[in-house]
């Protein structure tokens, strides 16, 4: 067994899993307990302020990204109206009946489906996925195996999370899609991160 000297820089140095586009490694940045946005510090790879929620909103379920994956021309492709991929590691939610109250943690999940978001003209796909093992949601496959309510709560919060009062909305969610595109999604996330950073 090889073990790292180092700690590896969770989008660079982690691998999306050996099982993706089905079963992925998620590099968690935000629990639904945080009031603060936090996300990984391109650079260094630690956590950083982001900023606080100007509203009341908080993430409905685990908030991360995929490792090795990145959102450019392929997942751009697949964004009928978006101008272009946002220039992150893709996104993606986890629903766990268990409460996971820890940030910064690598967790599997199953991908089971997803939320076509435009950015002010950005494809910002937001992956769903269930965590793996789970008592309650470990069985699901596709978007429809999961309550449809846990899926709008997440519409609404991508939806609302950067509201400004008197200022016209950013965000828009665009479709809610299943596993089939889900899985092409991730599939082009890994491509434009090979294309533009190389196999690891």
């Amino acid at each position: 067994m090889n073990f790292a000297r180092w700690r590896p820089h969770p989008w660079h140095g982690l691998s999306a899993g050996e099982d993706a586009p089905r079963v992925v490694n998620v590099f968690v940045e935000i629990t639904p307990f945080d009031l603060i946005k936090y996300e990984v510090d391109k650079a260094s790879g630690y956590l950083k302020v982001d900023r606080p929620q100007r509203t009341s909103s908080q993430p409905p379920a685990l908030y991360g990204f995929i490792p090795q994956t990145y959102c450019a021309e392929q997942v751009t492709r697949l964004s009928p109206g978006a101008e272009k991929g946002d220039g992150d590691p893709l996104d993606i939610c986890v629903l766990s009946e268990r409460p996971i109250t820890k940030s910064e943690v690598l967790i599997p999940a199953r991908v089971i489906g997803g939320l076509q978001l435009h950015d002010r003209g950005e494809a910002d796909d937001k992956i769903i996925a269930v965590l793996q093992g789970d008592y309650v949601w470990g069985g699901a496959k596709d978007i429809a195996d999961v309550p449809q309510v846990l899926v709008e709560r997440l519409e609404h919060y991508f939806s609302t999370y950067k509201l400004v009062p008197g200022e016209p909305p950013r965000i828009r969610v665009v479709a809610r899609y299943g596993f089939d595109h889900a899985s092409a999604v991730v599939q082009a996330a890994m491509e434009d991160y090979r294309a533009h950073f190389g196999d690891a």
